[in-house]
């Protein structure tokens, strides 16, 4: 192949890979995640590289059915690699991905490490732990209610101004 054609042909990898949503929350994209980590092409074709939110997470397997499922629509064929490291954090959600969980009611985490620095924290019995808005009314007058909520990567809280519970996208 000529450069230009394998340009071309990685960004329409690229581009069919932006349409296939989280299968926990439809909202946003694998990309828009961070989940979507890398599309590279070389002799032998292309490999899609994934990382899970964390290392249990049930939602893999159907995040690459999804991701085949949309290559054969385009008749693209890939290798599907599980990155485990560096690990997953949701630092690498993008603003339009904490846009569209704040829009579909899940406030989004709050930032993990400045700069990209990743630094190992020791959790302490009551950890210190910055308001979390209200993705109804903007309100920072919330509580957690529970620290699972719908899945294991939120948690369960309450505005107490609209009185509307709400999941929080916990950071890590």
């Amino acid at each position: 192949m000529r450069s230009g054609e394998d340009v071309s042909t990685l960004q329409q990898v690229w581009d069919a890979l932006e349409a296939v949503p989280d299968p926990e929350i439809p909202v946003v994209s694998i990309r828009e995640l961070g989940i979507l980590r890398d599309v590279r092409q070389s002799s032998e074709g292309f490999e899609i590289v994934i990382t899970p939110t964390y290392s249990g997470c049930p939602a893999m397997g159907q995040i690459e059915d999804d991701i085949r499922t949309v290559l054969a629509e385009h008749k693209l064929g890939a290798r599907i690699t599980t990155q485990l490291a560096p690990a997953w954090t949701t630092d690498w959600i993008s603003t339009a991905g904490r846009d569209k969980l704040r829009t579909y009611g899940i406030a989004p985490p709050h930032t993990v490490a400045a700069g990209g620095d990743k630094v190992v924290r020791f959790a302490s019995r009551h950890p210190m732990v910055d308001a979390v808005a209200c993705p109804q009314c903007g309100s920072s007058n919330t509580t957690e209610t529970s620290h699972f909520a719908s899945t294991a990567c939120k948690a369960l809280y309450k505005c107490l101004a609209c009185r509307e519970p709400f999941d929080y996208f916990k950071p890590f």
